[in-house]
């Protein structure tokens, strides 16, 4: 009998070995970034199938200087931001506190698990808030829980309309998504939320959508949603490259500057970023090839 209980307590020792052996994935993508922050592509502790990308200096904010934060889900409902890391990190590196739908991707390779839901972007909002009051926490603090936008390109995209109406919410970005109509509804792949034209009446801050331009296969969904939008600012960015958008580019190209120039407004009042959108001489239109088109109260 004692040598069976010293083997079960020998091996209970050896599992707590390897569990404290192991240790979170963490990624340096594209040397952190072009921000003034650089920025790391990490797990968390007590955060499954979430990716957070944050800059790596954490003791360059707080209560003065707080990060905002970006809520993101991934395009076909992937339930890894395999795709877009490279955006999502560029963000970071400006002073963000990115919150991805699931597992961390350490190479740019297709995640091939189940998909991801609705509700693991609610569980991000639920992390950040927790994780600024938490006085254990390294992000104790440091977040700024009134200025969070949703956000999430296709499946995404979808998954963020149907989570809109989450008062903890101050700002949408659309990416290459869009409700479907009823005629169109089965297009749709298996899987992703099907939310009715009617959720965007619950849409209670600003919201942009960003899309691709007519070949985009999310256009005309996106531009329907955009103009039936009519009781807080909305526009509709467009730059002509399809679906797949510039996300996998290098710091994820076009997107992540007029992404960013979103974020910095709405998130940090930036009054500089707000001239990419705002008069009709916007600095969007300075750049080659996009469009935009605004809402009556955008401008307002």
């Amino acid at each position: 009998m004692k040598k069976i209980l010293f083997s079960v307590c020998m091996l209970a020792v050896a599992v707590l070995a390897i569990a404290q052996s192991e240790t979170l994935k963490s990624k340096v993508v594209e040397d952190g970034g072009t921000g003034p922050y650089k920025a790391l592509m990490t797990e968390v502790p007590g955060l499954q199938a979430h990716t957070v990308f944050v800059p790596q200096d954490l003791s360059k904010f707080g209560k003065q200087n707080p990060l905002p934060v970006l809520v993101w889900g991934n395009g076909a409902c992937t339930n890894s931001p395999w795709e877009h890391f490279k955006f999502l990190n560029e963000i970071a590196s400006h002073g963000f506190l990115v919150v991805a739908t699931g597992y961390i991707p350490m190479e740019e390779e297709p995640y091939r698990g189940p998909m991801s839901t609705t509700q693991q972007q609610i569980e991000s909002l639920d992390w950040v808030i927790a994780q600024n009051a938490d006085k254990s926490s390294p992000y104790y603090n440091k977040i700024d829980t009134r200025h969070i936008c949703l956000s999430g390109m296709s499946c995404g995209g979808l998954q963020t309309l149907f989570n809109c109406a989450d008062e903890r919410v101050s700002a949408l970005m659309i990416c290459n998504s869009g409700l479907f109509n009823h005629q169109n509804a089965s297009q749709a792949v298996g899987g992703m939320p099907m939310p009715p034209k009617e959720k965007l009446k619950e849409i209670h801050t600003p919201v942009m959508y960003l899309l691709g331009g007519k070949t985009d296969i999310a256009y005309e969904n996106g531009m329907d949603d955009f103009h039936r939008i009519s009781h807080v600012p909305a526009c509709a960015v467009n730059f002509p490259v399809g679906h797949g958008g510039t996300y996998r580019q290098p710091h994820g190209g076009e997107f992540s500057v007029v992404a960013l120039a979103w974020l910095q407004w709405q998130l940090k009042g930036d009054q500089q970023a707000a001239k990419m959108f705002r008069g009709k001489d916007c600095e969007i239109l300075k750049r080659k090839d996009w469009t935009i088109e605004k809402n009556e109260l955008f401008d307002k």
